[in-house]
């Protein structure tokens, strides 16, 4: 025992050392900085002895000393990719080498590095136990600009789900396997959330289906009831192990994990033989608290577990690809880790400075009134208008009848889905709100359910033309808003339908936000 107390008070001073370098270099004062602190969060999980065996992040370096590749895009016009890394060793991602290669096109995320020197990068995740909608049965790629923030003033972009949406490595190296110990953290948006199945970030099958209880150990985020709960309406931190989303010690609804929606969500979970742990926080302020700390499940199959050693981003282990949600960073550690270390990690993560970031483009502030003119040449005297409940573009100008000018004015209100983004209420008809429906564009009166609120809620980005605004369909992320042969759609760069043609796809999706036709 004398000699156990000698390594914890060792790796006890390593651990407060390195967690003095993030002291020293000033990163807890929220000033706006170029260079990243000495210790990131890799260091200090190896200075606590359980060291990255994967890191994750397409915001920041998870080591002092990475300079290495963030991730990969890949643009539309020319499926050309280029990987983006960071501004400096240990600093923050060089957002504008991707706005200048993705410019007047769109980007996905094709590829999520691992910058811990095992090569357990994410990419396109195959089809499973369910397929994803794109090719093959492949899961969609993330919009590359979908999911803008500011770290200490520093730009940059995460990785927003959408639904059919996830990322995958099925051929790992030092993942945990069987029981053997782990943990893992991930920064969230936790106001971006659903009840699908499964927004998880973590262990899982190497085949991309359910292999049973205990094969996955990965955190969940999200209010899906369907196998575990916590208390009030959700979202949750939870684990998700396989067949089974735990809260706590009993599967279904455990009351001491609690509802949690912080802008900046830090979400840990970490297991060892027949114990587990859920610790969450605010990524932007204080610390961890503790929901879970205990033996695992009370349920067939959990103890010992099972874990195969895939890693997985947006999904459930099956290829379950419902659900929604944004990732910034993440890591897994071989070994359980200490209170202290995640303690450590929270504080690095705080220092880091996460902020809501701008789309660009013109303020859509909430509360006015605008209108929506088109920029491609031959159109640029046409609005987006309704008429009944059709949507298209109409020309419109000042000897236009009342009516007309009412039917292309907007209210900008809070994005029903999501206050980040907008939704745009008709000036003329309260209470109807523009939204999509198979890819189309309509007027419909709000009916107060998720599929309403989410079809009617756009992301505001700069034009990708250069001029104005686009609209980013909320729950179809590759979908812009876009005018074709005069008639409204959510639009793809490309795709099996007339409407997504890739010609004149940047100027068709780009809007100058101008002064209302009828204030």
């Amino acid at each position: 025992m004398k000699g156990l107390r000698s390594v914890l008070r060792g790796r006890a001073a390593v651990l407060t050392a390195a967690f003095a370098a993030v002291l020293a270099a000033g990163a807890l004062t929220g000033t706006t900085v170029s260079q990243a602190a000495t210790s990131q969060p890799c260091d200090l999980y190896a200075a606590g002895g359980t060291p990255c065996v994967a890191a994750h992040s397409t915001t920041r370096a998870l080591y002092g000393s990475y300079n290495g590749a963030l991730y990969q895009v890949r643009r539309a016009s020319d499926n050309a990719t280029r990987d983006i890394g960071v501004l400096n060793a240990g600093g923050y991602a060089d957002v504008g080498a991707q706005d200048s290669f993705c410019a007047a096109t769109s980007c996905v995320i094709t590829v999520v590095y691992d910058q811990s020197g095992r090569n357990n990068r994410l990419t396109q995740a195959p089809p499973g136990g369910f397929n994803g909608p794109a090719a093959g049965g492949y899961d969609k790629l993330a919009n590359a600009t979908m999911a803008p923030v500011t770290l200490n003033g520093n730009r940059a972009y995460g990785v927003f789900v959408s639904p059919g949406t996830g990322y995958r490595n099925n051929t790992t190296n030092g993942i945990a396997t069987a029981d053997q110990p782990e943990g893992m953290y991930a920064i969230f948006d936790g106001t971006h959330y659903n009840d699908g199945c499964c927004f998880d970030y973590g262990n899982a099958e190497t085949n991309s289906r359910d292999n049973g209880n205990g094969t996955m150990e990965a955190v969940y985020f999200g209010n899906s009831r369907g196998w575990g709960s916590g208390s009030g309406n959700g979202p949750w931190v939870m684990a998700d192990l396989e067949n089974g989303l735990f809260s706590g010690a009993n599967p279904g609804n455990n009351a001491n994990d609690p509802t949690v929606n912080h802008r900046f969500l830090t979400a840990v979970v970490k297991g060892e033989p027949n114990h587990w742990a859920i610790r969450a926080g605010n990524a932007q302020s204080g610390g961890l608290s503790t929901y879970y700390n205990g033996a695992r499940p009370n349920a067939s199959g959990y103890n010992p577990m099972k874990k195969e050693g895939a890693i997985i981003l947006g999904i459930g282990g099956d290829n379950s690809n419902g659900s929604a949600g944004t990732f910034y960073e993440g890591v897994m550690t071989s070994g359980y880790p200490s209170d202290a270390t995640e303690n450590a990690v929270q504080a690095n993560i705080v220092a880091a400075g996460y902020a809501q970031g701008s789309g660009g483009g013109a303020a859509l502030n909430t509360g006015s009134t605008i209108s929506l003119r088109a920029t491609t040449a031959c159109c640029t005297t046409r609005y987006l208008s309704h008429s009944g409940t059709a949507v298209a573009t109409a020309a419109v100008t000042s000897s236009s009848a009342a009516a007309d000018k009412a039917n292309a004015s907007w209210i900008v209100r809070p994005g029903l889905a999501n206050s980040a983004c907008r939704s745009f209420e008709s000036k003329n008809t309260p209470g109807s709100y523009l939204r999509h429906q198979n890819f189309q564009l309509y007027l419909h009166a709000n009916d107060g359910s998720v599929l309403f609120a989410d079809d009617a809620t756009f992301c505001s980005q700069a034009g990708v033309n250069g001029q104005g605004n686009s609209l980013v369909s909320y729950n179809f992320a590759d979908r812009y808003v876009r005018h074709y042969a005069n008639t409204g759609y959510v639009s793809s760069n490309g795709g099996s339908n007339s409407f997504d043609a890739p010609a004149l796809w940047a100027d068709d999706v780009s809007w100058v936000v101008a002064t209302p036709w009828t204030p």
